[in-house]
């Protein structure tokens, strides 16, 4: 089957659809994007304004005419920390639904982070033991970690890249001085969020999923996205470290001609490499792993596990991939043939 997942964040807006069945992996048919920073068009009291909305309520529109056409059977929508932290939030997911008759989910920063781990633990397999992943979006940053299929602690703290870039660093490039003190709000901001992964012992396994995290580790050296998922890219503490320094130095236009950063992502992947430079070592791990899942994978793999045990689907031991057992194969062991 055809399914579409359209991920409304807090830079991008993402259509992103996937052939797959219940039980197989989901492989990429056709993407639907499109810049959109609703964090600039808040108002002084914290509402999205009625332009910021409209842009939303279009490419809605767009994102479910263009999975019709490319003939998707099942659709769905969510939204992260640029609505859900809107002051007239709730407003504006109801005028979605309205004029668009999409029902967008509103994910709280925990589950988000909870299903992102998800995502990397089928890609990484049970085979990885415990996990560790970190996540930097634009509005919040999210880590969880445990041995399951979920997480046994998720959280999430208003670290995003976007966020720090428009409170914190002024300037082109930003004062030594404001950087300076992001770095430390960064640093107080999780010394008190990760002691509530101490009892889970240290990771076997640490992952970085979110564009924040491609971006960085390709500037340091990793290999570009048209090498495709499957190639193991890799982040160090040690090279972070050394690209954080040259970022804050950097204006804006000068990042831009940097391996793996786009135009739109050039004002924040300081504000990004702080975080993550903090959350590495404050975190003890000398390097990160680059997973080329999250959160939008996630919630594909949760939709299929859902249809993969409804009533209406087959079980998957009802066959082998798309072959079917025979009546012999089906034969419990001591009543042969």
């Amino acid at each position: 089957m055809r399914l579409g997942v359209l991920d409304i964040g807090s830079n991008t807006v993402h259509l992103l659809l996937v052939d797959a069945h219940p039980g197989g992996r989901p492989v990429p048919f056709a993407s639907h994007k499109r810049p959109l920073q609703l964090v600039a068009y808040l108002e002084e009291d914290g509402s999205i304004s009625r332009r910021g909305q409209d842009e939303l309520v279009g490419f809605v529109r767009e994102a479910r005419a263009f999975a019709a056409g490319h003939d998707a059977e099942d659709f769905l929508a969510f939204c992260t920390s640029a609505i859900r932290e809107a002051a007239n939030g709730r407003e504006v997911l109801d005028r979605v639904r309205r004029e668009t008759g999409v029902d967008l989910q509103e994910l709280s920063g925990d589950q988000e982070a909870a299903v992102t781990f998800q995502a990397v633990r089928r890609w990484y397999g049970w085979g990885s033991e415990s996990i560790l992943n970190l996540d930097i979006g634009g509005g919040s940053f999210e880590m969880a970690m445990g041995t399951d299929e979920l997480p046994e602690v998720a959280l999430s703290v208003p670290l995003g890249a976007g966020r720090l870039t428009r409170d914190w660093l002024h300037g082109d490039p930003p004062s030594a001085k404001s950087v300076k003190e992001l770095r430390r709000y960064i640093r107080a901001t999780l010394r008190e969020a990760v002691p509530s992964f101490a009892h889970l012992g240290t990771p076997h396994l640490v992952a970085g999923t979110s564009k924040t995290f491609r971006s960085l580790a390709r500037i340091a050296g990793a290999a570009p996205s048209a090498a495709g998922p499957f190639v193991r890219r890799e982040l160090r503490l040690e090279d972070l470290s050394l690209w954080t320094k040259r970022l804050a130095a950097m204006t804006v236009e000068d990042r831009t001609h940097l391996d793996g950063v786009s135009e739109l992502r050039a004002p924040q992947v300081l504000a990004g490499a702080l975080v993550a430079e903090s959350a590495l070592d404050l975190f003890g791990v000398p390097s990160i792993s680059i997973c080329p899942w999250a959160l939008r994978e996630g919630l594909l793999l949760r939709r299929f596990d859902t249809k993969m045990f409804d009533a209406d689907e087959p079980l998957p031991g009802a066959g082998v991939g798309h072959t079917q057992l025979d009546a012999t194969a089906r034969t419990p062991a001591g009543r042969g043939a």
